[in-house]
């Protein structure tokens, strides 16, 4: 679990791939620091009627977009299939049910993390991939960039739902 004073400052001076993946560390641990200190019903308790938003759907949700990043976009990996969706249930890492536990989407979503920098480590910012499904070209920028996007604006749930939860408020 991360804590407030493990959570990685981005740097004010650095260069672009490092202060990309600093700043994408930083919005990582800003979401694991949301969940903290919370039991397994908390962290499934969602924000409000009729949305089912809960912090574990969230960290459930951000597992899979690594994965769909990092593996399948930037490398290719056709065998990495969702973790949680389905055809069927399309929202299935959002829709979280009382046998799901934190230990698990936490575990998984570390592990998407750990292959999503195996996935970008020796890669130029300007390496390109095209999009398996709907064919535009990526550069490995464009995807730190989104994935930046991401978390934040997905902190911004987590803020919001974790305030309702127990009043906890911050950074």
């Amino acid at each position: 679990m991360t804590t407030m004073d493990e959570r990685p400052e981005p740097p004010t001076v650095s260069g672009e791939r490092p202060g990309l993946e600093s700043w994408l560390d930083y919005h990582r641990a800003t979401l694991a620091l949301k969940c903290a200190g919370l039991d397994d019903r908390q962290l499934r308790e969602a924000s409000t009627p009729p949305s089912p938003l809960t912090l574990m759907g969230l960290v459930r949700h951000m597992a899979e977009v690594e994965r769909n990043w990092f593996r399948r976009v930037l490398t290719g990996e056709e065998s990495a299939g969702p973790i949680y969706y389905s055809d069927e249930d399309p929202d299935g890492d959002i829709h979280v049910t009382g046998q799901d536990t934190w230990e698990e989407a936490y575990a998984t979503w570390q592990t998407e993390i750990t292959a999503a920098r195996e996935a970008a480590r020796g890669r130029s910012l300007d390496d390109r991939v095209v999009h398996p499904r709907h064919g535009t070209e990526f550069d490995l920028r464009w995807i730190y960039t989104h994935m930046i996007e991401e978390y934040a604006r997905h902190n911004g749930h987590a803020d919001l739902i974790r305030e309702r939860i127990d009043g906890a408020t911050g950074e």
